[in-house]
């Protein structure tokens, strides 16, 4: 069961609000925009891929809502101080950091080539401290805001194959407590989500069948397999939506988060303490 968020948040619960999002034209990121923008913010998408803003920022200008977008590579920091003082200048501040831009695949640790290690922590870790480094005298100089980095919970328990992307995760948890402490003397208070399974585009082609058929039946058939995986794995029994995500940043943003700081949020349906235990293996 899903909810409709407008049961949850008030109508104009961010307005005035200026939320910088990276990584933000596709997947959660995206997710994440909509409802910010749904609830009154101006939401700043920023993605290495030019092609991937200018059709997200048209879907949410078209519904009424407020957006722009900025290219940006996290992993240069030259990049990225421009990125945050061309959104300074064109609104005026910034109240709310996303760093939700990562990247990871499957690869054996063994066989790890150095670009390979280097590109993950480069996305994942180095551009989410660029980007809240970046912001800090903004935020500091308007009296405080908000940031909000995605982790996972791979790191908690180990996973094969990913050394370089649980690595950038656990790293990304230390940062958030770490700053979390160093900054708050500031009012800017910084928290981390941990999304479990959402089927993103790149979850479905993960679970896709041969496209020996039509492409509706390809869907519907890669729809069926993630339902059972998600049946047989979380114990809550559904795949995360990019809303479920985007439920608890709201909810860090509004001022129901006002004295919530270096929390790490787990949002996966209870997957990671299942797998933990041994659940839902067989």
């Amino acid at each position: 069961m899903t909810t409709d968020p407008t049961q949850v948040f008030r109508p104009g619960l961010l307005q005035g609000q200026v939320a910088l999002i990276t990584g933000g034209g596709t997947g959660i990121g995206f997710g994440i925009a909509e409802l910010l923008a749904e609830l009154g913010a101006h939401v700043v998408l920023a993605s290495r891929k030019p092609e991937h803003l200018d059709p997200s920022v048209q879907s949410l200008l078209r519904r009424g809502w407020k957006a722009s977008a900025v290219p940006v590579d996290v992993r240069d920091v030259e990049a990225v101080r421009a990125m945050v003082a061309t959104v300074k200048a064109e609104q005026g501040r910034i109240d709310l950091l996303v760093n939700n831009a990562a990247g990871n695949f499957y690869v054996p640790s063994a066989e790890m080539s150095p670009n390979a290690w280097r590109s993950v922590l480069e996305i994942d870790l180095f551009g989410t401290f660029f980007c809240t480094q970046a912001v800090f005298p903004v935020m500091k100089e308007q009296g405080g805001g908000r940031v909000v980095s995605t982790s996972m919970t791979l790191h908690y328990r180990g996973w094969p194959l990913m050394a370089h992307a649980t690595a950038a995760k656990a790293g990304i948890d230390a940062l958030t407590r770490t700053l979390a402490v160093e900054w708050a003397p500031h009012n800017i208070l910084v928290n981390a989500i941990a999304p479990g399974p959402i089927p993103t585009e790149g979850v479905r082609k993960a679970f896709a069948p041969p496209a020996n058929s039509g492409v509706a039946d390809v869907f519907a058939e890669t729809e069926k397999k993630l339902d059972a995986h998600a049946r047989r794995t979380i114990p809550l029994g559904r795949m995360g939506t990019p809303r479920d995500i985007a439920n608890m940043v709201a909810f860090l943003a509004s001022p129901a988060g006002d004295w919530i700081t270096g929390g790490i949020f787990v949002i996966d349906g209870g997957e990671w303490l299942a797998k933990s235990a041994g659940w839902g293996t067989s």
